[in-house]
């Protein structure tokens, strides 16, 4: 076994880059033209092969919006209970249809592929462009499943700070509360993309930032792969995933 490998236990999938909201906090930037999406089937196959060799303990699949291409979603999360990854978690902000009944379908569908712990990014910079209504039927819906929801909000500065951005949070979590739907920690937004194009005011610009997502090379716990196949400066389009997990060096 690789030995910068040897403590991988998640896989993550970067669905799409493409996203129903506008949201400045954003870390991608502004997710023009985005319409490139992972193969379900090649996904799939990924999560056979890599949980045939190391001991996977969870799976996450975001975006952009995921759930504009929800068979993808199916696929992969049904591979991945398959494989018996016990945390199969999906990212979200709700918002993929105003269809009632498209919404209940597809959440449906994701019950049933396994997903059982789902984070709903709401909070003041997704609701800028993202109207709450859908979202609430989608969370409603989650929890008629029975699958696992909190609400996962972005906290600007930390989530103590009193700006008007959290304070617009806080308000919008207590709308889901009085769903019976708690919030995670949520996390605190990273200086990059939109983030550090329409909140640097908020940033220290002086002073150096890690990417909170940041692995260690030499140690990788976690391996992630973009919509376009590309992980660790290979494609999965092009090399077989096991191939690439055997060769990478740091």
């Amino acid at each position: 076994m690789n030995q910068y490998l040897k403590n991988l236990n998640r896989i993550e999938f970067f669905i799409t880059l493409a996203c129903t909201g506008r949201c400045k906090h954003c870390s991608e930037g502004e997710h023009i033209n985005c319409s490139e999406f992972i193969d379900g089937d090649v996904a799939a196959d990924i999560v056979r092969k890599v949980c045939g060799k190391f001991e996977i303990e969870s799976l996450m699949t975001f975006g952009g919006e995921p759930l504009l291409y929800p068979d993808v979603v199916y696929k992969i999360h049904t591979a991945a209970k398959e494989m018996n990854i016990p945390k199969r978690q999906l990212i979200t902000n709700g918002y993929f249809s105003k269809d009632m009944d498209k919404i209940r379908h597809i959440v449906a569908k994701i019950a049933e592929s396994g997903v059982n712990n789902i984070l709903l990014s709401v909070d003041a910079f997704h609701q800028e462009t993202i109207p709450i209504e859908p979202v609430k039927i989608f969370a409603e819906s989650v929890k008629s499943e029975g699958v696992m929801l909190r609400t996962h909000p972005a906290w600007l500065v930390s989530r103590e700070d009193e700006n008007p951005y959290n304070m617009k949070t806080i308000q919008i979590l207590k709308e889901f509360e009085q769903l019976g739907i708690a919030s995670s920690s949520g996390n605190v937004i990273f200086p990059s993309g939109n983030a550090l194009k329409y909140l640097s005011d908020y940033f220290n610009s002086g002073q150096p930032v890690n990417s909170p997502y940041e692995e260690n090379p030499e140690d990788l716990r976690a391996i992630s792969i973009s919509p376009n196949g590309d992980i660790l400066k290979e494609n999965v389009y092009q090399t077989d995933i096991l191939d690439i997990l055997e060769n990478y060096v740091p």
